[in-house]
């Protein structure tokens, strides 16, 4: 299966589990400002969103904006900015792990909403 194919099988998953699917257009996400950026679009992200990997932990860690729930957020085609930019690809991996684990079910965070990250190529 390709990215796109495994990233839709993730999005029905999702969906057919009641949680709410955001997929990231991954065709910009070249580099830290794109990825960031497609990251926002996925998750509505409010204005005030600072596009840096700080100001990215906490909208992922709030999402109050959102229905409350399960959201997962789906990035195929990471392995682009992997490949690009070895060490900002880690650093958005760190974050991403970082504020799943912190609105996993027992993490500090846990309440009204809940985070999964999918890479579907990673």
């Amino acid at each position: 299966m390709s990215a796109g194919e495994l990233a839709n099988a993730a999005a029905e998953e999702a969906f057919a589990r009641g949680a709410y699917p955001h997929l990231v257009n991954s065709r910009p996400t070249v580099d830290k400002t794109s990825t960031l950026s497609a990251f926002a679009e996925a998750l509505s992200f409010p204005d005030y969103f600072g596009h840096n990997l700080d100001a990215l932990y906490d909208c992922l860690t709030d999402l109050s904006w959102l229905p409350p729930g399960e959201h997962v957020l789906i990035w195929p085609g990471s392995d682009v900015l992997r490949k690009a930019e070895p060490k900002t690809y880690l650093a958005i991996r760190s974050v991403l792990s970082d504020a799943q684990r912190a609105l996993g079910p027992s993490g500090p965070s846990a309440g009204s909403w809940r985070l999964t990250v999918v890479l579907p190529d990673a």
